[in-house]
């Protein structure tokens, strides 16, 4: 069990004490004590192993499943001994202008806090060493680690959307590029884009819900004065799903206004075929006619009759040639 165990700690007025390595001793150390409270992290356990941490905290069993299972979407649910709650940390790489969505379970109770955590998008341990550093905010107990851990995934959404509109103005730029320069792959970088993005939106989306509730009153296990801090956390929320949308939006117009792109290249590309093949069919059609090879035939037995249709060809092409031109077709 240890092996998923990422760390175990008391916090005994808002600072970390040592206590006993078996934390069910710990869990009954912190509530007999009063003023401290128990925080474990626990990284993709298996059912197993997990399944001592459900009795000791008398989890409820869907939101274990839940737990276990991952793949959800942000919520919050109260239960009779915990709340619990989803959020999904993200992660973007710039390099490969992907966005990864990790799943990040919290149970808060009576003196305890379990963190489930999936994949690699998480900021647990920077919250913890920055709640360790403020032991005024740490003392208000496990609302202050639930506070704390939602600030750092939708304060990350806000930096991850800054990073995606950088990419998105570079992808502006390369599609009103000049079509020399353009991407052949152009269309497809954007949607593939926009994939990203609708990742983004699933994770941050869904999470407006389950903050606004923390953020009024009457939330049980969540200190009765802490809604203006989660009203922050709301506010940010707000802003980085707007950021999001914004986006999205302007994806849209920016694969439209790409697609009209082409649409009007592919024009010019057919009225330059048109024009060619009109000119090309002014020879043709003379040159069809003269070797019908019929016997009584005008001009046949003319000396200068061959040089005087070369030179008609010529006319007739070069006509089409400069209208063409002037009409901008090539």
């Amino acid at each position: 069990m240890r092996a998923v165990i990422v760390d175990c700690a008391i916090y005994r007025d808002g600072r970390r004490t040592e206590g006993p390595a078996d934390f069910s001793d710990a869990l009954d150390e912190a509530r007999a004590s009063g003023d401290a409270f128990l925080w474990i992290g626990v990284h993709e356990p298996t059912e197993k192993e997990f399944d001592l941490v459900r009795s000791e905290f008398g989890l409820h069993p869907l939101a274990v499943e839940d737990a276990l299972t991952a793949h959800q979407r942000p919520k919050l649910e109260v239960y009779d001994d915990s709340l619990f709650m989803v959020l999904k940390p993200v992660v973007y790489e710039p390099k490969s202008d992907t966005v990864t969505a990790g799943e990040l379970m919290v149970f808060i109770g009576d003196s305890f806090v379990v963190t489930v955590r999936h994949g690699e998008g998480s900021p647990l341990a920077a919250v913890r060493r920055r709640l360790e550093a403020e032991p005024e905010v740490l003392k208000h107990g496990p609302t202050a680690v639930l506070y704390a851990i939602s600030d750092a995934v939708v304060d990350h959404y806000i930096d991850v959307a800054a990073e995606l509109q950088v990419d998105l103005e570079e992808m502006e730029t390369e599609v009103f590029a000049p079509s020399s320069s353009a991407s052949k792959n152009t269309a497809a970088r954007i949607y593939t884009f926009k994939r990203q993005v609708l990742e983004f939106r699933r994770a941050a989306g869904p999470l407006a819900g389950p903050v606004s509730r923390l953020a009024s009153a009457g939330v049980p296990f969540v200190h009765e004065h802490s809604q203006p801090f989660f009203r922050d956390v709301n506010d940010h929320l707000t802003r980085a799903n707007e950021q999001v949308e914004g986006l999205d939006r302007l994806l849209s117009d920016v694969l439209s206004a790409h697609l009209a792109q082409m649409g009007v290249r592919q024009n010019d590309d057919m009225r330059k075929i048109s024009a060619w093949a009109a000119m090309a069919a002014v020879p043709t059609m003379v040159a069809g006619i003269y070797g019908m090879n019929f016997d009584h035939m005008p001009e046949l037995r003319w000396v200068w009759a061959y040089p005087t249709v070369l030179l008609l060809m010529a006319g007739a092409v070069y006509g089409l040639f400069r209208l063409f031109k002037r009409r901008g077709w090539l």
